[in-house]
């Protein structure tokens, strides 16, 4: 009993230190095999993979399989990672690539086309000028209105919290193009906001 006691203390330790460890630390270890770093890797990012893969391809399943391949890549390549950007980068420029190439595959390139076309114009609907002061609601399905790669960007920047040459390493873009769609993206956002009445984020 003794034993099992110090084996349970010496496994709690180990998840303790794996926890306060850096990403980059986690990956070194994860290349030698360590399924604890890998665990605590999972534990930190899948979230965030999991909604930026869904805003992505739109389907909850399907972004759940992507994210299982996502880590099963990290798995398999953390030793490949030079560290040349964050970890947490290199974690969306996967995931960006398995999202795009599962759409592909499912041929959905127009689906993003056919959902603008389908998404009501709230500012027209009584619904909406009931639920006016929900304007995080309003905000994201002006977001869904913007084209493909502008809804990108927003995504990447705003949600994400990604600085203009991460995202231009998740999406392999020049920082110049990133800071055109950026600056375009913007403008189309504030226009949408300003026709569902919301002038104020508009502005």
């Amino acid at each position: 009993m003794p034993n099992v006691i110090a084996i349970n203390a010496q496994a709690s330790q180990s998840i303790i230190a794996a926890q306060a460890t850096s990403d980059d630390m986690l990956l070194e270890s994860i290349a030698d095999g360590n399924r604890t770093s890998m665990h605590i890797l999972y534990c930190r990012h899948n979230v965030r993979v999991y909604r930026f893969i869904l805003r992505i391809v739109r389907d909850a399943t399907t972004a759940e399989d992507l994210v299982s391949q996502v880590f099963l890549d990290v798995w398999r390549t953390a030793g490949q990672f030079q560290g040349r950007s964050q970890v947490s980068t290199w974690l969306l420029s996967i995931a960006r690539f398995k999202a795009l190439t599962a759409m592909r595959q499912r041929r959905f390139e127009d689906i993003d086309q056919d959902d603008v076309r389908q998404i009501p114009d709230d500012a027209e609907t009584p619904e909406t000028s009931l639920d006016r002061n929900d304007t995080s609601a309003i905000l994201r399905a002006c977001v869904q209105k913007l084209s493909p790669a502008h809804r990108e960007i927003i995504n990447l920047v705003y949600y994400h919290e990604k600085s203009v040459e991460e995202v231009g390493q998740i999406i392999g873009i020049p920082q110049s193009t990133v800071k055109t769609r950026m600056f375009y993206a913007r403008k189309q956002l504030a226009d949408l906001l300003k026709g569902a009445g919301v002038d104020r984020f508009a502005a």
